[in-house]
């Protein structure tokens, strides 16, 4: 400490600064006033519905895992899961790679109305996909009614609602990964000889890998945790249209809280998994 002393001076043998501790004092404050504020808005009401869930012992709940609304309430969210978030995949690369790889006319207006999903209400979407696919007074909706098509009210009308409010992450994951990475590896391999499905499969596809997971994974708790659009379009028929959120709504206006608890615990705990694997996807630093 003393040859560290006599070779940097006085001044390291001296206190902090005045500014310095107070700039101390006000990160530690901060940190204070953001744990604070976060325990009051996620781990106090998450502990309390914990708490709320289990208060009667287990009986309830497995009880709740096994009812037959509950059941077909979890296999209609996975199956809404299982048609959006793929078809959202391939969407979302196919428009990145227009909107990055080529130039055209109205170019502009795409980008706008791929990011319209983000800004508009849920319930407005909703009520847009009545007003198209309605049986009696939609536009198309008497035409499909005719043809033993049901939307409104049925499986297929959630699904175009999920499709819809959770289209955009894909595509905005990777637009700018795409951007980052350029065009040099693709020219290079198309004068090799490779043609554009090798090009993709090759070169595109291993470099945009880490956008796409991410959209993936943003359009899966998306699709998961979705009400609004649904809850217009679904009838919210317990058995029949009802997805774990709408189930959550029903069991809780029924006066049955648990059951409101349980499966509010099982979508939280599908949201953990979302975020563990977003964190797995993260890069990792390289010290």
């Amino acid at each position: 400490m003393n040859v560290r002393n006599d070779l940097l001076g006085p001044e390291a043998s001296q206190p902090p600064a005045p500014a310095a501790q107070h700039r101390q004092r006000s990160t530690v404050l901060l940190r204070t006033i953001a744990l604070l504020y976060l325990g009051l808005l996620v781990a106090g009401p998450v502990a309390l519905m914990l708490y709320r869930t289990f208060q009667d012992g287990l009986a309830p709940v497995f009880a709740e895992l096994t009812s037959p609304a509950f059941l077909h309430a979890l296999k209609l969210t996975a199956l809404i899961v299982a048609i959006s978030v793929p078809l959202n995949a391939i969407f979302g690369v196919a428009c990145a790679l227009v909107m990055v790889r080529h130039q055209f006319p109205g170019k502009r207006l795409l980008d706008l109305l791929l990011t319209m999903p983000l800004g508009v209400s849920p319930v407005v979407v909703g009520l847009a996909l009545v007003i198209v696919y309605g049986s009696r007074k939609g536009w198309v909706g008497p035409w499909f009614m005719e043809h033993g098509i049901r939307i409104i009210f049925a499986t297929p009308g959630m699904v175009l609602a999920t499709i819809f409010v959770s289209l955009p992450f894909v595509a905005r994951e990777v637009i700018p990964v795409l951007r980052e990475i350029g065009t040099d590896q693709e020219q290079a391999a198309r004068i090799l000889g490779a043609n554009s499905w090798q090009t993709f499969r090759h070169i595109t596809l291993p470099a945009i890998r880490t956008g796409v997971a991410y959209g993936v994974v943003l359009t899966t708790a998306r699709a998961l945790g979705e009400y609004g659009a649904v809850a217009v379009v679904s009838g919210k028929m317990a058995g029949r249209t009802e997805t774990l959120t709408l189930h959550v709504e029903e069991r809780w206006l029924a006066f049955e809280p648990v059951a409101a608890f349980t499966t509010s615990v099982v979508l939280a705990l599908m949201a953990l998994l979302v975020l563990v694997l977003m964190r797995r996807l993260e890069p990792r630093e390289v010290s």
